[in-house]
């Protein structure tokens, strides 16, 4: 039997299978977050690279700033599983369990299984990242009795004073680098070897802080000694800072640590010794001779006519 044209006229016009209101309020949902996470994502304008860091600073230069690096990275995927797995919760019950009608739904008072599930979970989830902590901090914390290398930084207002215990100088006292307002001191560590530092200061709570050593340790008045130890990969000149707001002057309370080879540590601390100055011995075994990183304030308190 052929078709007529009434027929054929029908069938064009027959509607078309649609979505169910749930599937399209689903799509909804989906396309709204997905466009948030694209908005966010474009908005933030960083890098692949930084964005998978997830806010952690680049350019950790010891083995403990590569290990607290793992550690905020887990912590971080941890804590996006979570919150992605409470996401989608939410989200199904949005569109699972929206308002159909003016009847009342069900009401459950209490569900066990799922009672026991929201407790225990989050106590294994704490547990796992209080032990992974506990591992990390112990590991940057812990120190050496008989390290390679030792510092003993002095914090006055407002600059350093770095002691070398391990060379005495003609008067029996340590070699030492002191800074001024008209001079940045420069700290010289060796690459590679275990350095220690030993923490005291002079008057008040000040902050030695490295930025590549992704680590800070306050240094303390009173008699109270602050020590902590790093390993440096890598040579070359980091700004130091005071991270700790102690005073009028607490912005250009700036150093600079220089990383040398244990070779050139050596030949620095034996010329240290002679009577040399930290610029001079710096020359001698190739560096610059003052700070690259940072520079003294400038104190010039007299009237300048702009040009």
């Amino acid at each position: 039997m052929v078709a007529g044209p009434t027929d054929t006229a029908r069938a064009s016009h027959a509607p078309r299978p649609t979505a169910s209101p749930r599937r399209r309020s689903a799509r909804r949902v989906a396309a709204v977050a997905f466009g948030g996470a694209a908005l966010l994502t474009s908005l933030a304008g960083c890098s692949a690279k930084d964005a998978f860091a997830f806010g952690w600073p680049h350019g950790g230069i010891t083995p403990q700033a590569h290990k607290m690096y793992n550690m905020w990275i887990g912590s971080t995927i941890a804590a996006l599983c979570v919150g992605v797995l409470v996401w989608g919760l939410i989200f199904w019950c949005v569109v699972r369990y929206r308002k159909r009608g003016e009847r009342l739904p069900v009401q459950t008072r209490y569900n066990l299984p799922i009672e026991l599930v929201y407790s225990i979970v989050p106590f294994f989830v704490i547990a796992v990242l209080f032990y992974y902590t506990a591992v990390t901090e112990s590991y940057v914390n812990k120190t050496s009795k008989h390290p390679d290398a030792t510092v003993h930084v002095v914090a006055f207002k407002w600059n350093w004073q770095f002691q070398y215990p391990d060379a005495k100088g003609s008067n029996g006292q340590p070699v030492q680098t002191t800074g001024t307002s008209s001079y940045i001191p420069v700290l010289v560590v060796p690459t590679h070897k275990k350095v220690q530092f030993i923490e005291d200061s002079e008057d008040v709570i000040h902050s030695f802080w490295v930025p590549e050593l992704l680590f800070k340790r306050d240094v303390f008045p009173g008699g109270t000694t602050n020590k902590f130890e790093v390993t440096i990969e890598k040579e070359g000149a980091y700004v130091g800072r005071c991270a700790e707001l102690c005073g009028t002057y607490h912005s250009q309370m700036n150093f600079e640590m220089r990383a040398v080879s244990w070779t050139d540590y050596q030949k620095f601390l034996q010329d240290k010794q002679k009577g040399m100055s930290t610029p001079a011995a710096l020359r001698d075994i190739g560096q610059a001779p003052y700070a690259t990183t940072t520079h003294p304030f400038d104190t010039d308190r007299t009237s300048r006519t702009a040009s």
